[in-house]
């Protein structure tokens, strides 16, 4: 009787986990591009990777790659994307598995991505100045190894984000029911706040509704557990260490901290600036994200006119 009331129970919640995630299906619109510009796509290995463009294609190329969490995309460049333009040509992809870009139900990994990246910016750019944020810092570090970059900008790069890889997380989050359902807790609302909370923002009062409500949208786009699902499991951490891989790099690299970060803390740069010889910038009050708490100064960093340099 008790294994018949259990099995009832499982089976109940199961039910209303596959409701629920309907329900939230249901309410997703087709994404619309967040930023301004024009709208590409690059085919790529079969996928379709969609990238936004702004500024004279004569100008200097500059490529954005966003960083990796549950909600990702080009979105996180919308305070510096327009300014840019006025001195760069900007590209600004959505990695594979994330935001507009296709997302199969593939096992998501490091060297997808990182092949990617060396790929895209062979192919859509020359000699760029190449900004990447956090785990994609390192697939840009890499790819600066075999493609020619002029400079390399890295917000709080890592080589690893979940300590270690978990084959059964991943499993789990794949799975069509329950995986489904905690992905949609995990960007739920308040979920996201959560995270942005804890280790993304300072002064959440930068955090506005509307880049909220893009990121609850572009984590509710149907495929969107499945990149997330390897990188929660440890998947995408790269396999190589990011100083090694920045010492092989023939291209100077700027790397740009925020002082109260706790995530990749701020004694995480310093050893890594000392370690490849690279220039360390600190911003104040902020955590994870200087280029969207303090957007002017940024700018200014990816133009060389931020002068204050701690080691």
């Amino acid at each position: 009787m008790k294994l018949r009331s259990l099995l009832a129970g499982a089976a109940g919640t199961v039910g209303a986990a596959a409701l629920g995630n309907r329900a939230l299906s249901a309410r997703a619109d087709d994404l619309e591009p967040f930023l301004p510009g024009d709208h590409h796509i690059y085919r790529w290995r079969g996928f379709e990777v969609a990238y936004d463009e702004i500024g004279d294609p004569d100008d200097p190329d500059l490529v954005l790659l966003h960083g990796i969490n549950a909600a990702a995309s080009n979105h996180e460049f919308d305070r510096i994307f327009e300014a840019l333009g006025e001195d760069y040509h900007v590209i600004a992809p959505d990695l594979p598995g994330f935001g507009r870009s296709d997302r199969p139900p593939l096992l998501y990994s490091s060297s997808l991505l990182a092949t990617f990246v060396e790929e895209f910016l062979a192919d859509e750019s020359e000699r760029p100045i190449v900004v990447g944020s956090s785990l994609t810092g390192a697939y840009a570090a890499m790819a600066a190894r075999e493609v020619p970059v002029e400079r390399l900008v890295l917000i709080a790069p890592t080589d690893t984000s979940m300590g270690g890889r978990r084959t059964w997380v991943r499993s789990l989050v794949r799975s069509p029911v329950v995986g489904q359902a905690l992905h949609n807790l995990v960007v739920s609302e308040a979920g996201l706040r959560h995270f942005h909370g804890d280790h993304g923002y300072y002064d959440m009062d930068n955090l506005d509704d509307e880049v909220l409500a893009r990121e609850w949208q572009t984590a509710h786009q149907p495929g969107a557990r499945f990149a997330p699902a390897s990188f929660l499991a440890g998947f995408l951490d790269p396999d190589e260490d990011l100083d090694a891989v920045l010492r092989d790099v023939d291209a100077p690299v700027t790397l740009v901290w925020g002082r109260e970060a706790d995530v990749s803390p701020l004694s995480d740069g310093q050893a890594l600036a000392e370690e490849v010889d690279a220039r360390l910038i600190v911003f104040d009050e902020t955590l994870l994200l200087p280029h969207v708490e303090h957007p002017e100064k940024f700018a200014d960093v990816v133009r060389e006119e931020y002068a204050t340099v701690t080691h």
